[in-house]
């Protein structure tokens, strides 16, 4: 049967079904443009500024590091290619081998007790209660201050005469007089000490926001099961806490092995080079040798090695998750 049709005459029916049916199960897939407005520039006129100020002060000197550890930085004169050898410079210095080694001791035990001592804060103010805003607040000012200055207000807290403050204290219970800073067997101890004391705070506060998620039915669960406190401590708060624990790791990893203002500071790393780290002997290379290269290739190695282990971290921390 068929229809006609005053404009293209006649039309199988028969056919135009079969072709609606093949058009119907073949849809045509329109690709919709997506068009170039005002609307889509103005988020990135708000981020432009923020931008040139990473570009300006942040990337291009890292890129001008990169060139300059290649080099022999002879201002005036011209630089000269070196390729990597203040690379095999840097690695044969004994001075920075012995930096490499404080630096490590450094940052695992600023990592370590910084954690903990975080950890117990954040048990003891947790809650809901009004008066804990204050404590929380008193607890978290170190984080605020200057490096610079907690490191000067604690440089006069360890003077090393008997009757320096802290030693003053000691005193009260027979302890001390003890030299701190001025000995090479307390220095790193005592530069740890102070890293400690700035840095559980910013940990503990992420640890409180942890704990907030942690669902309070489980405490209720265990405590009707007979756990003890310290058993809901490791079978349920720790557990939860791992995301947390694996960022504060990673943060508190870096901030160890960049540690520099409080240790130029209280000792700059002397006495006898017992608290010299890695920024520390870079500084020293740079500004009081004038061998910018080798202190060039000093930060890139150090980038470098911040870089592989926040890497290994969150590879670590995505396995977790997907097991």
């Amino acid at each position: 049967m068929t229809v006609s049709n005053p404009v293209r005459g006649t039309t199988d029916v028969g056919s135009a079904a079969s072709g609606g049916g093949a058009a119907g199960s073949h849809p045509v897939r329109r690709r919709h443009r997506r068009r170039l407005t005002g609307s889509s520039f103005t988020p990135w006129l708000f981020l432009a500024p923020a931008v040139l100020i990473f570009v300006v002060f942040k990337y291009v000197p890292m890129v001008e590091g990169i060139r300059l550890s290649l080099y022999q930085v002879r201002p005036f004169l011209g630089d000269l290619w070196v390729g990597l050898d203040n690379y095999v410079r840097i690695l044969g210095d004994e001075r920075f081998r012995d930096a490499i080694g404080h630096t490590l001791v450094l940052a695992f035990g600023q990592t370590i007790g910084s954690m903990v001592i975080g950890f117990v804060l954040a048990l003891l103010l947790e809650g809901h209660a009004k008066s804990l805003w204050f404590v929380r607040s008193a607890v978290f000012l170190p984080v605020v201050a200057a490096t610079a200055v907690i490191g000067e207000i604690w440089r006069l807290l360890f003077f090393p005469a008997p009757e320096g403050f802290i030693n003053s204290v000691l005193s009260i219970v027979g302890l001390g007089p003890w030299t701190f800073l001025d000995s090479p067997d307390t220095s790193l101890a005592s530069v740890m000490f102070v890293g400690i004391w700035k840095g559980a705070p910013y940990d503990m506060v992420l640890i409180l926001a942890g704990l907030a998620g942690i669902d309070r039915q489980q405490y209720e669960a265990s405590a009707l099961d007979g756990a003890t406190t310290p058993q809901r401590i490791r079978h349920v708060t720790l557990p939860a806490l791992r995301p947390v624990i694996t960022i504060l790791l990673t943060l508190a990893s870096i901030r160890g092995l960049r540690v520099f203002t409080e240790v130029y500071v209280l000792t700059g790393g002397g006495p006898a080079g017992s608290t010299d780290v890695w920024m520390t002997r870079v500084f020293t290379v740079a500004f009081e040798r004038n061998e910018i290269g080798v202190a060039s290739a000093g930060s890139v190695m150090l980038f470098l090695i911040t870089f592989a282990l926040t890497v290994v971290v969150q590879l670590y921390r995505r396995r977790r998750e997907a097991g």
